[in-house]
This record gives structure tokens, sequence and C-alpha cells, in this order.
């Protein structure tokens, strides 16, 4: 997903750099409107499963606290192995599906 949205990004970014009729303007901007659809998508499934790991690494610390038992212990340093990605990997859609509500936008006014 991460190499389409970059692939996606700059083909957007050499569209809107070059001059275009006015039909080819808004037929990028309703394909555009649909490619933030199906990316709004995955950011909110991407959200729904990094609070899901935050919450199972928050809730095995807690546990590794009290129980203090070395299984639990590996079990939170797996989770937060696996939290760290995801909140990367959400962080990068999120600043995408921003950048192409700015190149909409721009499409919008043109």
């Amino acid at each position: 997903m991460t190499k389409q949205i970059r692939e996606y990004l700059m083909f957007m970014r050499e569209f809107m750099s070059s001059g275009h009729t006015n039909d080819e303007l808004i037929a990028q901007r309703s394909l555009l409107l649909k490619r933030i659809q199906f990316y709004q998508h995955e950011r909110l499934i991407h959200l729904l499963v990094t609070l899901a790991f935050a919450l199972f690494f928050l809730l095995s610390l807690f546990m590794a606290l009290i129980l203090k038992q070395l299984g639990i212990l590996v079990l939170t340093g797996l989770f937060l192995v696996l939290l760290v990605p995801y909140i990367k990997h959400y962080y990068f859609l999120e600043n995408s599906v921003q950048e192409l509500y700015t190149i909409y936008y721009k499409l919008e006014k043109l």
C-alpha cells in the first residue's frame, strides 16, 4: 500500500505541475476523490489495528508490572515491536491522505 500511495502522489504532483484542459481536470478530480475514499478506509482500518495493539501493549505492560513473570514481559516486548511499525505506517497514511486533500482542493479551485 505504501508503494501504491507514493506512486500516486508522484503522479498527482506531476499532473498538477503541467497544463491540462478543463475536462481533464474534472476527470482527474473525480478519480482523486475515489482514491481518497479508498485511502480513508485504509486509514480507518489501520487506526483501529494500531489502537488495538496499543491497548494490548498497555494491558500486557500492566500485567508484567504486577505479576513480574518473564513470559508476560516477552509478550509485552512483542506487542511493542509490532506497535512501532503500525504507528509508523499510520503516520504515513495520515500524512499522505492530508496531502491528497490539499491536491484535491487545488483542483477544485482550477
